[in-house]
């Protein structure tokens, strides 16, 4: 094994997490609820999306959006989608007694179809 190396550079400029971003991501909630209980699939799924969109995004303070909970929660309980897509942007925070400086919105993406090579139509 390779040294490790000690007194490097760090380096300067602005941090990742303090920019104001939005992206879009397909989450899986299939593979998040396998295994769970009978009346439990739509809360676990829900809390799943949270704790991705916390990794991925680097804040955490999550807001979801009503759009999002009511496409969680459209089958019933039992019967989560199996895809969902969201928009997770990262936004200043406009509470001032909040300790973060940004805050992050999960926002429900209707539909989507694949219209050609790499090019999406969405459809509200």
């Amino acid at each position: 094994m390779a040294p490790a190396k000690k007194g490097g550079k760090k380096k300067e400029g602005c941090s990742a997490i303090k920019e104001v971003v939005t992206r879009e991501y397909t989450i899986s909630t299939h593979k998040c609820i396998h295994g769970t209980s009978f009346k439990k699939p739509a809360p676990w799924a829900l809390k799943e999306i949270l704790k991705f969109a916390m990794k991925e995004i680097g804040t955490p303070d999550v807001h979801m959006d009503t759009r999002l909970n009511k496409a969680v929660w459209a089958k019933g309980i039992r019967n989560v989608p199996h895809c969902i897509r969201v928009w997770l942007s990262r936004k200043p925070n406009e509470d001032e007694n909040s300790p973060n400086r940004l805050h992050m919105l999960a926002t429900y993406v209707a539909a989507f179809k694949n219209v050609g090579e790499n090019k999406l139509l969405i459809v509200e």
